[in-house]
């Protein structure tokens, strides 16, 4: 094995290779190549490092400096300052990374304080396209223990004993989901890892499949063995052209080394896994479509029983989990189910991986032990609301949870909490918003996303949020009545009882929940007229303060449609006739004149 004086960290991720990290990491080989330090400097392209607002991201070690934001550009200084010279380039370290001349590690970083890496713990670690790096963090020791040393019957046992339910969103018990699955008869059986990944923001399952992908095949392959598979599906979405290939790679570097195919650590034990590209259907989140995906037929639920754990793919027994609960499961199996359950709440164990997202200053990736509260993961992983806002809402489990107010900032983030308080986990999109959200227009908008997603199997899916979409619209467009909200909670609730698959049931859920704790803006948009944050074109207007008012004409000439008149040094008008409620008047105003009502 070589060794190196330093190792140069760059995140590899979908965010910081969309942001240059590749030129970045390219640039760093082409100047130690130059400088001759090629043999004694490690460039190293790993997963997400959780920060993606700051990306990319380049971590040096040993000293641990945490760069931010780095450019091509950069790269010639950190080469010739620090790996040359030994001297951190400060100037380009993360702001938070250092105080009083002294680096922080990672983990003293105020991001990362709070946060435990269980599902995420070889990425941002690792180079994910070497199979070397994995088996050097412990990697396929837990399927050696399992198949070596343990039945079957004691792995799922210890899955039972961990407490760890399903990430996907629905919260079942794994192990005995495996237990159903090992039992169910068939002469072949199918493990499938749920990698289509559609919820607005949501990245968790992608940053995992990108930074690790060999956890999940380990995870899977020991799936296998509990259930009596030999072969495995990971569906994916094919947008993730990133994670696809690194799982392409993993998969045959696996091959080579005897963890797949015939065979496995001379146990008699054979399992095979293939990647089964899908097209970007939301509905194919759901299990049962997946499962006529990979089958080749238009993805599209079906009703249950029978449940998958008996006939699922092909008609065989099929055991189908998602990433994030397959990454679990290596480390409890290394660290045994008490120390699992160590982590978390009563009820629900370990820790849950979010995509943070919307108004929050550091957007990124996080993983927090569950039972942290949303105030913990609002102010002190997420640094707070931008701009000195105030939080107002945080949407959690996508189009399919619901919105959270501030009167709930201090709810455990758990599976019973967020049902309590009318939500739920969902895969793990954490949308935050502030003063300046109008929850209507939010609602509206997981609304449409849900119409567009829908299959149009099941009336209720297919028409019902059609007819809750246009209630929502006529609101918003200042044509409310009050009977449209009571229609809109009837409709919302008689599709939660009829639709036919998860995704019909859980649509109406941002509706309902903004109706529950944002009722006092429905009800202005209707009676009053007016959006109260000022969101909704149809129910705004602009104004000019004459006091105010200089007589610029700034906003005159900023006007697209000359609704704006006036004369030089006198105050101006807007012809509200003529007015299209663009804003441009708003913002080109250099003395606060302009108010939008």
């Amino acid at each position: 094995m070589e060794l190196y004086r330093s190792h140069v960290l760059i995140c590899g991720g979908t965010g910081c290779t969309s942001s240059g990290s590749d030129k970045v990491a390219d640039k760093f080989d082409s100047e130690l190549k130059k400088h001759d330090l090629d043999k004694e400097v490690k460039v190293v392209r790993t997963g997400c490092f959780g920060l993606c607002e700051v990306g990319p991201i380049v971590v040096v070690y040993p000293e641990g400096a945490f760069y931010s934001r780095i450019t091509e550009e950069d790269v010639k200084l950190i080469v010739e300052e620090h790996l040359m010279k030994g001297r951190i380039v400060k100037d380009l370290l993360y702001d938070d990374s250092v105080k009083d001349d002294i680096i922080k590690s990672l983990s003293e970083v105020e991001f990362y304080k709070k946060q435990m890496r269980v599902a995420l713990k070889g990425c941002g670690l690792i180079d994910p396209e070497d199979i070397d790096e994995y088996i050097a963090i412990d990697g396929y020791r837990a399927l050696a223990k399992a198949v070596t040393e343990m039945t079957p019957e004691q792995v799922i046992d210890t899955l039972k004993e961990s407490g760890l339910r399903g990430r996907g969103g629905a919260g079942f018990p794994t192990g005995l989901k495996w237990s159903f699955a090992a039992k169910a008869e068939g002469d072949e059986k199918y493990v499938i890892c749920n990698a289509d990944e559609g919820d607005p923001g949501a990245f968790m399952d992608r940053s995992i499949l990108e930074g690790d992908p060999h956890a999940i095949i380990e995870a899977m392959t020991i799936a296998g063995y509990c259930i009596d598979a030999s072969q495995g599906f990971i569906y994916v979405r094919a947008e993730y052209p990133i994670a696809v290939k690194r799982l392409n790679i993993a998969i045959n570097q696996a091959k080579e080394y005897g963890l797949l195919g015939k065979n496995i650590f001379d146990s008699g034990f054979d399992f095979d896994l293939e990647v089964r590209l899908g097209a970007g259907a939301f509905v194919c989140g759901e299990e049962t479509a997946l499962i006529s995906s990979i089958e080749g037929k238009r993805g599209e639920p079906t009703p249950k029983p029978p449940f998958p754990a008996n006939e699922g793919v092909f008609g065989k027994p099929t055991l189908i989990n998602n990433v994030e609960t397959f990454a679990n499961i290596p480390q409890i199996l290394l660290n045994g189910p008490e120390w699992f359950t160590k982590i978390g709440t009563e009820k629900s164990k370990g820790t849950k991986v979010f995509a943070l997202g919307g108004k929050i200053n550091n957007t990124g990736l996080v993983e927090v032990p569950m039972g942290t509260t949303l105030r913990e993961i609002v102010y002190e992983v997420g640094g707070g609301i931008p701009n000195g806002k105030k939080f107002k809402a945080a949407q959690t489990g996508g189009p399919s949870g619901g919105c959270i107010p501030a009167s709930n900032l201090d709810v455990p983030i758990d599976y019973e909490s967020l049902a309590q308080v009318g939500s739920m986990m969902g895969s793990g999109g954490l949308i935050i918003m502030d003063e300046d959200n109008c929850m209507v227009d939010i609602a509206k908008f997981f609304l449409q996303f849900t119409v567009d997603e829908s299959c149009g199997k099941c009336p209720p899916c297919r028409i019902g949020t059609k007819r809750m979409l246009e209630i929502l619209e006529k609101i918003t467009s200042g044509n409310g009545t009050m009977e449209d909200i009571d229609n809109l909670e009837i409709l919302a609730n008689n599709i939660k009882q009829s639709a036919l698959c998860g995704l019909g049931q859980t649509a109406p859920n941002p509706v309902l929940s903004t109706l529950t704790y944002f009722r006092d803006e429905y009800i202005a948009h209707v009676k009053d007229k007016k959006c109260p944050a000022g969101v909704c074109t149809n129910l705004l207007s602009y104004e000019i303060i004459e006091d105010k008012c200089r007589g610029c004409g700034l906003c005159a000439r900023s006007c697209p449609v000359t609704a704006i008149s006036g004369e030089k040094k006198k105050p101006y008008k807007i012809d509200q006739d003529k007015c299209i409620k663009c804003g441009a008047c708003m913002e080109k105003c250099p003395f606060g004149a302009i108010i939008r009502k």
